[in-house]
């Protein structure tokens, strides 16, 4: 597209790459905010439905990038991203100036920043990061909080497309720096399921209704969204759909560490939360629910 139509608000050819947990429902609501969506996942079977909704199904990444102006991608770790960029059918088997990815994908700043110059380097597309938080229901309900790293023109060029699937955008600073305060984020929320597992597990070995905290407590200082979301659902044992994946939480948090020690940075309590993760990763498996971190402290039957 060119500069003159940017400038009048004309829409640009838009593509989705990765369909999964996040990626099929931000997916859906650009097309039903009337845009048309080019998209691509490894498996095609979860495209179908998106695909009979009117999206246009491609065979690769490279094939999404020559028919759309914007690519976003959500994938699962930063390996994902480096095949989908630089591996076979990728995006630099097209042309890429002018065009630009901004990636929904949580992974390591490092990543972020060498992917971004070395594709740049390879094609000229540019590159946002731009991750996003608030789980699957953000996803669906187009709630997200989406942390951005990169060009301010870029970003703002994306904004209205980002704010069909998010509630908020914010530009953090340069490339890497939407990355780094998803990190912040995961150490938030991150803390805050083990913390809550505890207060949950108390209550209900105390012989008090768990189920009743969240009332309990609206409104005082432990109240937050992850009080009044993640209680219920370890006190009821629900975890289809998954809120987010111990393995994903697990990555995070690691790279909360290794960025920890690069800036001499103490995070205790995240170091924790990760070491418990990795214990609920060894019991309940990499692709359970986070929450099943609550299950760490069960009686024995």
């Amino acid at each position: 597209m060119s500069e003159d139509q940017a400038m009048q608000g004309s829409p640009e050819g838009l593509g989705y790459l990765g369909l999964g947990m996040m990626g099929f429902p931000m997916a859906r609501r650009l097309l039903n905010a009337g845009y048309g969506v080019t998209i691509w996942n490894r498996s095609q079977g979860k495209a179908a439905p998106l695909a009979r909704a009117g999206a246009k199904l491609a065979a690769d990444p490279s094939t999404v990038a020559i028919t759309s102006s914007i690519i976003f991608m959500c994938l699962t770790d930063a390996a994902a991203v480096e095949d989908v960029v630089f591996g076979p059918g990728g995006l630099t088997a097209a042309p890429g100036v002018g065009k630009l990815v901004v990636d929904f994908s949580s992974i390591h700043p490092d990543a972020a920043r060498s992917i971004a110059k070395r594709l740049e380097a390879a094609n000229g597309m540019g590159w946002v990061d731009a991750p996003v938080s608030g789980g699957t229901k953000g996803a669906e309900e187009g709630t997200l909080a989406v942390m951005a790293g990169g060009d301010a023109a870029a970003i703002e060029r994306a904004r209205p497309y980002i704010l069909a699937m998010a509630r908020r955008l914010t530009h953090m600073g340069p490339t890497g720096a939407g990355q780094t305060a998803k990190l912040c984020n995961q150490i938030i929320v991150g803390c805050a399921m083990a913390v809550l597992a505890e207060a949950t597990r108390l209550a209900t070995n105390a012989g008090i209704e768990a189920s009743r905290l969240p009332e309990a407590l609206a409104g005082g200082f432990a109240d937050s969204i992850p009080l009044q979301l993640f209680v219920p659902r370890m006190v009821q044992g629900i975890h289809s759909p998954p809120l987010g994946h111990i393995a994903t939480m697990l990555k995070d948090l690691d790279a909360v560490v290794d960025v920890a020690q690069q800036t001499s940075t103490p995070v205790p309590m995240a170091a924790l939360a990760s070491q418990l993760f990795r214990m609920a990763k060894t019991l309940h498996g990499a692709d359970a629910d986070a929450l099943d971190i609550y299950k760490l402290s069960e009686k024995a039957a």
